[in-house]
Formats: C-alpha cells, structure tokens, sequence
C-alpha cells in the first residue's frame, strides 16, 4: 500500500552549511550529527527502500529560523531552503511527493512574500509554523493575514511544536530536566497552540483553514471533554471571576468546542501506541488522520521507530478503505496531488 509521509524532517545539506556558520550553539543544533538521514539522502533513501511505497513531503527540520536568525538572515535562508527542498522534489519524484514552505515569521511581509513564492513558483502544497512562533501564540493577530492567503489557496499549514532545554519546567531551576521539554513539553505546546486557534475565533473567522498537527493531535484526543467541559463556561473560572483572556471574547461566543477541534488534521506519529492512535482515529475521524514519521528522529533507534509507526497502523483494527485514507488518499486530497 502506498504510503505518503506527511511530517518527517529534512536539512538540505547546502542550508545545513549555511545554518552551522550562522548559528553556533543551541539545542537544536547539537542534534543535528547524531541524524545524518537530515542531510544524507543515501541514508535516506536506504531506509526509504526498506518500506515499499513509501514517499515522503518535505518539511524543513528544527531550528526555526526566525528564532536563531536576525529578519535579514532569516529571510535568506528560508529562501535558500526553500529553493534547495524544490530542487530535491525535481530530482526525485519517486521518492518525494511534495515540499512545505519555511517562513521567517520575524519579518511577515517577507513571510507573506515566500509563502506566495514558495507556493506559486516553487508548487510547494503549504506552509510549516512553529508554535510558538517567533516567540508569540499563533492566535496573535499578526499571523491572520497568512491564515486568510492559506485558506484562498486552500493548501495546509503545518503546526510543529518546539521548545528547548533553556526553558526550565520549575521556577529556581535554571534548565529543563531530562529531556521533558521535549517528551511531553512539545505535546503541550501544540495542544495550546489548538485550543488557543479554537477559543481565539481563528477557526471561526477562516471556516475553510486546514492545520495539521504533530503527534496525533497531542494532549487533545485524550483530553477533548476536558476542554468541552470548561468551554460551556469560558468566560468565568470556577470563583466566578472573569478568567484572564476572555476579555476579548464575545459573551455571546459559545462554539460547539469539540466540533472546531475535529476541523484539526492529525498525524500519526505516536511512536508506535496502538491505543493512543486508536483515540486519535476515535476523535478526528479516518478523514482528518495522516501518516508520518517524524523521520529521521529518534537518534539511533529511528529506523526502528519508523518501522513501528507503520506497524501501528498495520495493527490498527479499521477498514483497510480507512488504512488508505490515512496512508495516501488525505494526504493527496489536503495537497491536490496524485502520487503513483
């Protein structure tokens, strides 16, 4: 069965150079050596061979660029990276279906200017954002103007979560502690970054928007009567004072909360967790699921988790119509492709 991965990571090897001369030291940097299928496409294309019908849409690995780059660099490397990604789908169409657009999301103009190059010359199927991006929610108001342009081109936006070890979990500690930024750190910043989207209107104000989101959805699945129960009383905590944020929300503003987060597409990188897919299946449905990977992450162990986020799926107990779905067809629907 043809599959499509929709979220693993690329660092074309001339946009890594660049990077590694530009930024000297961060987590996220440091991660780099230890997967060289990020750059190396022979390692890459061996462990692709290993899976039949495996094609992959490129998305631009961490670091986001506007959080180690001034706007000018920024702007220069995304462009480079971008050009770089548009070449490789050229080169190789057996292997990669489609690219993903980097923005440098601390100058907009110029985030808006590559966001229409990427897709109009380039014919990249969406764009990738950080959450936080630029270090703000992406219900800032700032990023409407993209949201509206994504939704006229009726192509996806990409949510990937990102924190580093700098942000310690307690106050009085000066770094977060084994690896837990990142374990369950990241999951909670794309379940904010949803909820915020959800509660902010911007699904509201752009019906027709398509997100798709890492880790299954991440804490929502789970925790989606948690978040419908509050919503029925979003304006007041349970003191009855008025809770922080709701200022800006309409008294009158009481949307079906579960029905905006099922708007959401989810991937299925779960690490292989059969049960936690399953709720993923269970909440956004077969047709707001996506395969992925999260390739070539997981340090030595990522061929083995590549190969357990497809056995997952293998084992999962639905309709093999709704296997395809997840496998190709929505991601084929999302980017108006044929992949063969």
């Amino acid at each position: 069965m043809l599959k499509i991965d929709m979220f693993q990571h690329i660092l074309p090897i001339k946009h890594k150079e660049r990077l590694q001369k530009k930024v000297k030291d961060c987590f996220h940097m440091r991660i780099i050596e230890p997967h060289p299928a990020l750059f190396d496409l022979e390692t890459r294309f061996r462990v692709m061979d290993s899976h039949e019908g495996l094609r992959q849409v490129l998305t631009l690995a961490h670091p986001a660029l506007e959080d180690v780059l001034g706007p000018s660099d920024a702007v220069t490397l995304a462009k480079s990276a971008n050009d770089e990604m548009a070449e490789l789908v050229l080169k190789y169409p057996d292997r990669f279906a489609a690219a993903v657009a980097s923005l440098p999301l601390n100058d907009m103009d110029a985030a808006m200017d590559e966001a229409h190059r990427a897709i109009r010359d380039l014919n990249f199927k969406g764009v990738q954002l950080y959450t936080p991006a630029n270090r703000k929610p992406l219900d800032s108001p700032e990023f409407m103007p993209l949201y509206e342009k994504m939704q006229e081109y009726d192509l996806p936006i990409w949510i990937h979560p990102q924190r580093d070890e700098t942000q310690p979990d307690y106050e009085g500690e000066r770094e977060s502690l084994y690896g837990l930024f990142a374990i369950f750190g990241w999951p909670y910043e794309t379940t904010l970054a949803m909820a915020r989207l959800v509660i902010s209107g911007v699904l509201e104000k752009f019906p027709n928007i398509k997100f798709i989101t890492h880790h299954c959805g991440a804490m929502v699945p789970y925790f989606a009567q948690r978040f419908a129960w509050a919503g029925l009383s979003i304006n007041t905590n349970p003191t009855g004072r008025a809770t922080p944020g709701t200022e800006a929300v309409s008294s009158e503003y009481t949307p079906p909360p579960l029905d905006y987060l099922r708007k959401f597409y989810a991937d299925t990188v779960l690490q292989g967790n059969i049960a936690a897919l399953m709720c993923g299946y269970d909440f956004f449905g077969a047709d707001h699921l996506v395969f992925a990977t999260d390739y070539p992450f997981g340090g030595k162990r990522a061929v083995e988790r590549l190969g357990r986020e497809i056995e997952a799926i293998e084992k999962m107990e639905i309709p093999t119509d709704d296997k395809d779905k997840i496998y190709r067809r929505n991601a084929e629907r999302l980017l108006r492709i044929s992949v063969s």
